[in-house]
Formats: structure tokens, sequence, C-alpha cells
């Protein structure tokens, strides 16, 4: 039978049964009055999951990928600079992107494990006497490694070096997961997709606009067309797309973002963060440690768990999947093999994270690393027990 255990993957993630049952739709004319009852509440949702007031969304029908080219093909024009920082797979690839599309990348390197590094672009920011840079490119969630950045400590380092570059932030492993603040951090275009945070199939490019990114829109002159931002807002203005739109998943992600808002985005924050806890203390119950190089750079989305000297990352979860139908991440680039990697963000619960667990313990014993069986999921337990007492308390 089609498996019924969760997926412990960085995405796409679990899908609530709501939400699974809003996407599943009869057609409908997408240029009906219809289809903007679907629309709008949609939009006006993930500006609120945004925290927003002063930027627009636009929602186009791709990927994270397909928003990061919205972004820069609108904004930016050949042969402009943009800083960025490459300190994992996912923040090398926004690197590729840009110079595929003929933008120059002033890079910092940094190790795999930490963080965007603030004072580094702080400093490249006040070495740039020209304004030669025009955006800042920051990974908020390194889904790769496990880590958060600091994306308020980019833009104080932005502010304290006095560039007028703008901040674009790759949320797509944080938005409606961890806080995220457009407004209060200043940030010009976040980019997430619907498969994370929003638990929806993959499908939908999110993004966030500031004024100040729609004003760059005048002068740039990258190509586009599909992900055109301009023709997309004509369009918004009569309540529907340029061209098809994808109906099912606008649906859904305008129930998502309600179940998001029913439940509070604090009470969301919280509750991955308990969980994400509950697994990094089962790490280190086995023994190991989270790849993240401190607790200030945990992700609350993902945990990539270093493996022992003489273990292979990847044979556990190609056991898991081969014998326990249980999906976890491999590592990749430079932790390929150094890591496994638990996603835990989305529709997931304290029990169903205690599952993962026991499912990554058995694999363990089966390959004979060093585990005693219960170990992780005991302390895991421990601390979910405590947690939620805590909760029930401040909720009476």
């Amino acid at each position: 039978m089609t498996s019924q255990n969760p997926v412990f993957i960085p995405g796409p993630t679990n899908i609530p049964e709501v939400i699974r049952k809003a996407c599943d739709m009869g057609t409908i004319d997408h240029r009906s009055p219809a289809f903007a009852r679907i629309f709008r509440p949609a939009v006006d949702g993930v500006k609120a999951v945004l925290r927003t007031t002063a930027g627009e969304v636009i929602l186009f029908p791709a990927t994270g990928t397909g928003g990061w080219e919205a972004a820069v093909s609108n904004t930016l024009s050949p042969g402009d600079t943009v800083l960025a920082a490459r300190f994992g797979m996912f923040s090398h690839r926004w690197i590729d992107l840009c110079q595929r599309q003929g933008l120059t990348v002033q890079v910092i390197e940094t190790p795999w494990g930490q963080g965007a590094p603030l004072a580094a672009i702080e400093a490249a920011l006040k070495a740039d006497t020209g304004h030669r840079i025009k955006a800042v490119l920051a990974t908020h969630n390194e889904t790769a490694t496990g880590v958060r950045s600091d994306i308020a400590g980019i833009r104080r380092a932005m502010d304290a070096a006095g560039h007028p570059a703008l901040l674009f932030v790759d949320g797509v492993s944080s938005i409606g997961s961890m806080p995220f603040e457009m407004d209060g951090w200043g940030v010009d275009i976040a980019v997430t997709g619907s498969q994370k945070g929003f638990m929806l199939p993959a499908g939908l490019a999110i993004l966030g606009l500031s004024p100040r990114a729609l004003a760059a829109m005048e002068t740039a002159k990258l190509p586009r067309t599909y992900f055109d931002f301009a023709d997309m807002r004509r369009s918004y203005a009569a309540g529907g797309y340029p061209y098809t739109p994808a109906v099912g998943l606008l649906n859904g992600l305008a129930t998502s973002v309600q179940m998001l808002l029913d439940e509070g985005l604090d009470t969301v924050f919280a509750r991955h963060h308990r969980i994400a806890e509950g697994i990094r203390r089962a790490v280190f119950a086995w023994g190991m440690r989270p790849y993240a190089a401190s607790p200030d750079l945990y992700s609350d989305t993902v945990t990539a768990v270093s493996v022992p000297e003489g273990c292979n990352g990847t044979d556990l979860v190609k056991l898991a999947a081969s014998k326990y139908d249980v999906a976890f991440g491999v590592g990749l680039g430079e932790v390929a093999g150094k890591v496994f990697r638990i996603g835990h963000l989305g529709m997931l619960t304290d029990v169903m994270a205690l599952a993962g667990l026991a499912a990554a313990e058995m694999c363990m014993a089966d390959l004979g690393w060093p585990v005693t069986l219960g170990s992780g999921v005991a302390a895991a337990q421990d601390y979910y027990r405590n947690a939620n007492t805590e909760a029930a308390r401040a909720a009476a």
C-alpha cells in the first residue's frame, strides 16, 4: 500500500488533509469573479505571514528557484554587481543563478556550518564607496547544513555601512516556520515556495516586494517575460493573471495561510522550535552533534546530523527508504556522506518527530553505528513532556 509514514525531509513537507482537499478542485474560469475570491485571500494571507504592510506579494507558478530568477531579473541589469556569502549548497545555487544571468557576483567564501558573516558583509559594503554593489543576497536558512543566519544583523551591517544596496532574502525553508519580519528587517525581496512552511505541493514561487524593489524595476534591464513583475501587477489590479494560474495550488495557499494565522504565527514558531530542540537533544544523546557550528545558528526547520567517523550518512538515508519506507535528507555538496538531514517543518507534531527519531535509530543499529536503541527517543521524550507541561501552564 502507499506509505502512511510522514516524511522527514526539509521539503516538500507533509500535506495536511484539509489543504490536500483544497487543492483538489474542479476547473473554474480563472478570469471570473470566482477566481478572485480564491486569489485575494491567498495574497493577503501571505502578506500577514511575511509580516509586511508596506510590501506587495506576487505568486508565480514556479518554485523557489523561479522566485530568485524573478527577483534578480526584475530589479537588476547586465553587469550589475551583487554581494553574497557562500556557506552551503543553496547559497551557492543563488550565486550560480546570478552568474548565469550575467551579473558580477562578489562572493564571500565562508566555511560550511557557519552563517552569513556580518562583519565581512559590512566591510565589503564600506569598501564599495562607488556603490557598485546593487544587492546583497542572503540565505536565511541554509537547508544543506541546518544553519540559520541573522537577517536583522545583515540589515544592521548594511545600515552601518551607509550602503543603498537592496536586500534579497532566500526564505524558502524558513518563512512560515520561523520568525520572519520583512518590514522590521528591511527586506526588499523575500523569496519562498509553497512546498515547505506553507505545507503545499511544489509549484508556487512566493515573493514579497518592498517599495524600493518595485522602484528598482523602472531601471532594470535584465530580460524577463514569464517572470515580469509589471505584467503580474497589471493583471493583479484586475483580479487575475497575465497567463493561466495554478488555481488549485492558490486555493490550497488560501487555506494554508488561514491555518497558520488561526494557529497564531508565534505559536507556529514556538511549535517548530520545540520540535527542533527535541530532535537536537536526541542527536546529542546519540553521541553526535548538529553540523551547525554553534547553538545560535541552529535551524528550527532542519537539522544536519554529523555522523560518526567511518560512517556514511547517505547509507542511513538509503536504508531508511528501502527497509522502513521513511524519508530523510542526504548530505549535499561539501557535506555529502558527512551528514544526514532531518527535516522538521510544516505539518509536524512532537509525536511524529518521535517516530522519525525511532526510525533513524533503527537504521543506525542496522548499520552497526555506535548507538543505543532508545537513547535519542528518550531524550526527546523527556524534553517534549516538560516543554508541553510548561506550555499548558502558560496557557492556563
